[in-house]
């Protein structure tokens, strides 16, 4: 590879460092793959760009415009991914390896970029929970929103996952229509910058949504305001020193922080060897030892098992680590590739020293072998035992991030319980067990200390993405030690970077600011039927406006007859008088559903295509027979899901004679566009 200046994305131009460069060794050998820095760049400019230029631009994008964005932007990724899987060899790792960086990456653009468009309106804000009644005749109500904040989000990114962990801070960033500017760590950022360079020439964000630090950050951080966040991964000590600063501080700045985590896995106490749960523990702890070289932030550095077990839990890893051929990330039979940097292997060796002097001893594995390539990072698999967990805190404290982990006993659940919860925080915990009671007590005990939990055993384990796969609709984070923060989980993480403001005006005033239909808002009543009508000819607020029916108790009877719904309230007059809440006699709940459907579908094709589904239902009102009921069908929001369907919600009310309500839902119903 012929070495490279990588370069600045500042003010949507590509600028080289002014200053002295570093150098990024290749992993493998040890040679010189790029140059990186960013000495002359005007950081507090490139704020204001952010803020000034890609902000409104983005704002300007509804939720589902910035989701289709998303999608495109993995969809570039994936077109070209051969060219990163390429630069990904001299970070060490094979392409196994690679594919979790590259493809995962490009994987989680596309899972915000749909849960984007299924469960967030295509408008510019987002609503919190229901309406709030604040006055008797309701002229006068509250709404929680979410909007974009104004500022600006720094993402500040790990080396051991350049592509991966740049995409899923942007992913929801993108999505809440905050623009970023994106820090990779210096030892891969070559490979960042290529990812980087591949969605800028893709010409799908609008001006000023992204920009890129290839060297250090100078004075960014004093630039940083209340509307800003920043989002770090990395060591707690570096976390602590950013988290700490003057005007993170002064500005109340929010701060993202995935860091250190001592993650556990636990063979449950009817885990035998010779039992199917024994294996899969055996082999998801070797493959978070071997999976990157182990440097991953949830790879299992702390391996629990029964005391009676653990003879045999040491014999079957060694075994199955003993298999691990270490060497070239580039050639098909390697299993295990290099560590980023040497310094990075020195580090892990210095801390596998530490837990010796705390007594633990290796078992399988030798720090000091010599490497396969000379001049390259390599470390072989190396598992350590520690017989005495609660006399030394080093076993929960030291972490050598690599591809190092340590098994202890632990006496019964409530032991587990106490070993686990020694790490202090972590972002994620397996237990490997078939017995739900033992499932129970220990999450029940230990889930306040980890971010994810999962049960593996013979059921799932097929399907199971494993111990150390952080995926894009589940929270990625953990309390204490591991940075108290919560990145992705969906519309949760999109939340992250966007601010919560309580409204209180009139529902025709908050229907107006967030641009979707809410009780008691404006209605439109419409002459054509709405299931006439394609998406883009409905409004938000049409309104139709049904007949009557009246409800008698042959319909009642009926409906229990056929259905087999003989409650007594629908069927026994003396009982149902007798009850606190009704007055006799009353229809069935889907009755009344049954024939608001009724009254309100067109039956004749359209550009209707299905009924999906209700949301929100509620009966407020019973209906008595001889009582009638009529609809209104009003368009409470739209969603474009493709060029062929799109999803409408319609807010449904069904009134009685009197015009008190009776029920209400959102119908959900796939459209033509």
């Amino acid at each position: 590879m012929k070495t490279s200046q990588l370069l600045n994305y500042e003010r949507d131009r590509w600028t080289a460092g002014d200053s002295a460069l570093s150098d990024i060794p290749s992993a493998i050998d040890g040679s010189l793959v790029a140059r990186t820095g960013s000495g002359g760049i005007d950081f507090g400019a490139m704020l204001n760009h952010a803020r000034e230029v890609g902000g409104p631009a983005l704002r300007q994008l509804t939720f589902h415009e910035r989701a289709r964005m998303l999608k495109a932007l993995g969809q570039v990724i994936m077109a070209r991914k051969e060219e990163l899987y390429e630069l990904n060899y001299f970070t060490g790792a094979t392409r196994k390896d690679g594919w979790i960086d590259i493809e995962g990456g490009a994987g989680t653009l596309f899972s915000f970029s749909s849960k984007g468009r299924r469960e967030l309106p295509d408008a510019h804000v987002l609503l919190d929970g229901q309406l709030e009644g604040l006055s008797k005749q309701g002229t006068f109500v509250g709404q929680h929103i979410y909007t974009p904040l104004q500022g600006a989000a720094v993402h500040i990114n790990a080396f051991n996952f350049p592509v991966w962990g740049m995409l899923e801070k942007l992913a929801p960033t993108i999505l809440a229509g905050v623009p970023a500017i994106v820090k990779p760590a210096s030892a891969t950022a070559y490979l960042a910058e290529a990812a980087f360079r591949i969605m800028i020439e893709a010409n799908i964000l609008p001006a000023g949504a992204i920009q890129l630090i290839v060297g250090g950050v100078g004075d960014l951080f004093d630039h940083l305001t209340g509307q800003d966040i920043v989002s770090f991964t990395g060591s707690a000590h570096t976390a602590l020193k950013l988290r700490t600063h003057p005007t993170v501080m002064r500005e109340s700045v929010r701060f993202v922080a995935e860091q250190d985590s001592l993650n556990a896995s636990l063979l449950g106490p009817d885990a035998a060897p010779g039992t199917p749960e024994f294996d899969l523990f055996i082999k998801e702890v070797a493959t978070e030892m071997t999976v990157k070289a182990g440097q991953k932030c949830t790879a299992i550095r702390r391996a629990m098992a029964p005391a009676q077990y653990l003879d045999a839990v040491e014999r079957a890893l060694a075994e199955r680590l003993a298999r691990t051929k270490v060497g070239d990330p580039r050639a098909e039979d390697t299993h295990m590739g290099a560590l980023v940097s040497i310094s990075q292997r020195d580090d892990v060796r210095a801390r596998i020293r530490e837990l010796e002097a705390a007594g633990a001893r290796i078992v399988a594995g030798n720090p000091d072998a010599e490497p396969p390539i000379e001049g390259g990072a390599f470390l072989p698999p190396v598992l350590l035992r520690a017989d005495d967990p609660w006399g030394t805190d080093a076993v929960h404290d030291c972490e050598p991030f690599g591809p190092v982990s340590t098994i202890m006993p632990y006496r019964d659940i409530a032991d587990a319980i106490a070993l686990a919860n020694r790490g202090r925080g972590s972002l994620v915990l397996s237990m490997f067990t078939h017995s739900p009671e033992a499932a129970r007590d220990f999450i029940q005990g230990a889930a306040a200390y980890h971010g994810r939990m999962l049960v593996l055993n013979r059921d799932n384990t097929a399907e199971s993405t494993g111990h150390g796969s952080p995926l894009p609709v589940l929270v990625h984070g953990g309390p204490g030690r591991a940075g108290g923060s919560e990145e992705m989980g969906g519309v949760r993480g999109v939340k992250h970077y966007m601010q919560r403001t309580a409204i209180q005006s009139t529902p025709a005033m908050i229907a107006a600011v967030t641009e979707q239909y809410i009780p008691g808002g404006p209605k439109h009543v419409i002459d054509v039927h709405p299931f006439r009508l394609t998406m883009s000819e409905l409004q938000i607020g049409d309104t139709w406006k049904t007949a009557s029916r009246t409800v008698t108790i042959a319909d009642i009877e009926h409906f229990a007859q056929f259905t087999g719904d003989t409650f007594y309230a629908h069927m026994d007059q003396e009982a149902a008088k007798a009850s606190p809440i009704f007055e006799g006699r009353v229809a069935h709940g889907y009755l009344i559903l049954s024939f608001a459907a009724g009254l309100f579908v067109d039956p004749d094709p359209g550009p209707v295509l299905a009924n999906t589904g209700l949301e929100n239902l509620r009966f407020l009102t019973p209906l008595y027979p001889s009582d009638s009921m009529r609809v209104e069908l009003t368009v409470r929001a739209k969603s474009i899901k493709s060029e062929e369907t799109g999803q409408v919600r319609w807010a449904v009310e069904v009134f009685n004679q009197k015009d008190e309500l009776v029920a209400t839902y959102d119908l959900l119903t796939e459209n033509v566009p």
